[in-house]
């Protein structure tokens, strides 16, 4: 199993901890933007090849190892729902960041407004929430995961002020405690 993808993607992070969890051997390929738009239509990381199938989105890939090890993808409709929606915040938080990094910032447009707004809403709307941990990190959901992979990524690369939200804040605070997620925490790369 080779897993290719960069130490700092969010995305990549949350496959190399359900590899991790589950114990699964892997081999991880670093890849830059040139190599993966090189080796994946998407052009994007990450992307797993297996035993002669190859998945290019995280998404497919972990629910790829979640069928190969006998687990569920998402528990239900309401932790698929929360996945979706992190994947949302995550997908815009990198697009204007990258888009940042260009000289592009959301006071010279509309649209990029919009965008932020989105982010700062999705988040309002998860901070209403109580979050807590089961006691065995096999059971966190993969809307959890995922969660927790964006937070801890935004907050790596000051795209929000997770003081603004305590009870996420708490939540990131009580993962980065837990060996297995602060391993693969994109500062260590």
């Amino acid at each position: 199993m080779k897993l290719f993808g960069s130490y700092t993607s969010p995305y990549v992070r949350h496959c190399r901890i359900v590899l991790a969890l589950q114990q699964q051997p892997y081999q991880f390929i670093m890849t830059d933007q040139q190599a993966s738009g090189q080796h994946s239509p998407t052009y994007r990381v990450p992307f797993l090849q297996h035993n002669e199938q190859t998945f290019y989105d995280s998404a497919s890939i972990v629910r790829y190892l979640r069928e190969q090890a006998g687990q569920a993808f998402c528990q239900d409709a309401a932790d698929y729902d929360l996945f979706c929606m992190v994947n949302t915040a995550l997908d815009t938080t990198i697009n204007l960041f990258l888009l940042e990094r260009d000289g592009l910032t959301a006071e010279h447009s509309a649209y990029l407004q919009r965008q932020q707004q989105r982010i700062e809403a999705i988040l309002a709307l998860l901070n209403q929430r109580t979050w807590s941990l089961p006691e065995q990190p096999e059971q966190l959901s993969d809307g959890l995961l995922r969660l927790a992979c964006y937070l801890s990524w935004a907050q790596f690369r000051q795209q929000i002020d997770i003081l603004h939200y305590p009870n996420l804040q708490q939540f990131l605070l009580a993962l980065n405690g837990q060996p297995w997620f602060a391993n693969t925490h994109p500062a260590l790369s």
